[in-house]
């Protein structure tokens, strides 16, 4: 059985992981300081001996390696998550997701780890006009998590060309699925809609609701990090669907399958930092590991509103 370092493996993508890893015969070595993770997304398998879970930080050099006996592989998930909180902790967001990834890649060099496979973020593109967004284009941060996103990527890279480290940034949009949380200020947008229409409340939307996005449900995440990491695939990817929404639409959707359609969404300032449009091509995924999308936008929302 081969061990996979999972860190960030108690967050809501993390615990997702953690079960598809569990599913696809390997051992699970988790690493999360819990600043946004939870134990109760990882309780259903506190009893798999396949799972092992080890409280601390990327930022804990000595306490990652630690528990880098037989791990042959990492996924990387760990990071302060939203643009949002990010505008506001921009030197906490550097340390965690900057410094943090950069640990990992002296550990995975040290010892000769198989592949390293990278949490990166479509918000690395910004506000550029081309739609679809492909891996080409130059990125454009907007906002410092964004950033350390890129910078991210651009380490993992650098990993790659100067230590031979097997390295691939995975461009995450939009994700969504069960144990999202939306009891933060930094919920995203579809627990926060799902939670309101259970309350009887207004979904809030920030802007006019024209702004679009490429939702990417969570299972589809685990099967495209999974693949890449078991391919020979390196460099950066996008993980999306190739399908884009409204935010109106997305409210109207929502509502309807909560069967809510007496509630209206209201409207907010925007926020800084956040994009107008975003839509994955992700043909370059397809053709270097073979992955697809399985999960529409309705049957990602009907999965999620039944877990809630």
């Amino acid at each position: 059985m081969q061990y996979v370092l999972l860190t960030g493996g108690a967050g809501f993508i993390g615990s997702h992981m953690m079960d598809g890893l569990v599913e696809n015969g390997y051992r699970a070595i988790i690493i999360d300081d819990m600043s946004t993770g939870t134990l109760r997304n990882i309780r259903h398998q506190s009893a798999n001996i396949f799972v092992e879970f080890y409280p601390g930080s990327v930022n804990d050099m000595a306490h990652l390696e630690e528990n880098m006996d037989n791990v042959e592989y990492i996924i990387h998930l760990a990071a302060l998550p939203s643009v949002t909180r990010s505008i506001e902790m921009p030197l906490r967001t550097h340390e965690v997701n900057v410094e943090g990834t950069l640990n990992i890649l002296e550990i995975a060099r040290k010892y000769n780890i198989k592949k390293v496979v990278f949490a990166s973020s479509s918000s690395v593109y910004g506000n550029t006009p081309t739609l679809p967004k492909h891996e080409g284009m130059v990125p454009s941060p907007l906002s410092p998590y964004a950033a350390s996103k890129a910078a991210g990527e651009s380490y993992m890279a650098a990993y790659c060309a100067a230590y031979g480290v097997p390295t691939i940034s995975l461009r995450y949009f939009n994700v969504y699925g069960p144990r999202a949380s939306a009891n933060s200020e930094y919920g995203a947008v579809i627990p926060r809609f799902i939670k309101a229409a259970r309350e009887g409340v207004a979904p809030c939307i920030y802007g006019d609701g024209t702004q679009t996005r490429d939702f990417t449900y969570v299972k589809d995440v685990v099967k495209a990090t999974i693949t890449a990491m078991q391919s020979d695939a390196t460099g950066a990817y996008n993980i999306g669907t190739g399908r884009s929404v409204s935010l109106n639409e997305l409210a109207r959707t929502v509502l309807e399958l909560t069967g809510r359609q007496d509630l209206q969404p209201e409207y907010g300032e925007p926020r800084p930092g956040d994009v107008a449009h975003s839509l994955a091509d992700i043909s370059r995924a397809r053709e270097a590991f073979g992955w697809e999308p399985g999960y529409t936008l309705e049957q990602g929302l009907k999965a999620t509103i039944d877990a809630c």
